[in-house]
């Protein structure tokens, strides 16, 4: 009876602070079944990884944010400049290297 109140207080969290999962947890990436753009968006990141392009990410808001992409999982890039940042892949409206125009 006493652990009772613990599973309680743990269903009863606000949405704002309720877990999500990645990819790597549970029953494990299915890449077999990824849509060819998946693969694609990932190709291109792990690219841009490795050479340490600087990139510009534009929000959807219109805020732009400079930086290299440092990380990357499905819903989110951590990207490092002035300072290093988190950012919702769906709050990215779209994304170029800091040397091109971004047409």
């Amino acid at each position: 009876m006493s652990n009772e109140p613990t599973r309680r207080g743990t269903r009863n969290r606000p949405a704002a602070v309720a877990p999500f999962r990645l990819p790597a947890h549970g029953s494990g990436p299915n890449q077999e079944h990824e849509p060819p753009q998946r693969h694609a968006e990932l190709f291109y990141l792990q690219k841009q990884i490795q050479s340490q392009t600087p990139m510009v990410l534009v929000l959807e808001d219109g805020e732009l944010i400079e930086g290299c992409i440092e990380w990357y999982d499905r819903n989110v890039l951590k990207l490092r400049g002035r300072q290093k940042t988190l950012v919702y892949k769906s709050a990215i409206k779209y994304m170029y290297k800091l040397g091109d125009a971004g047409q």
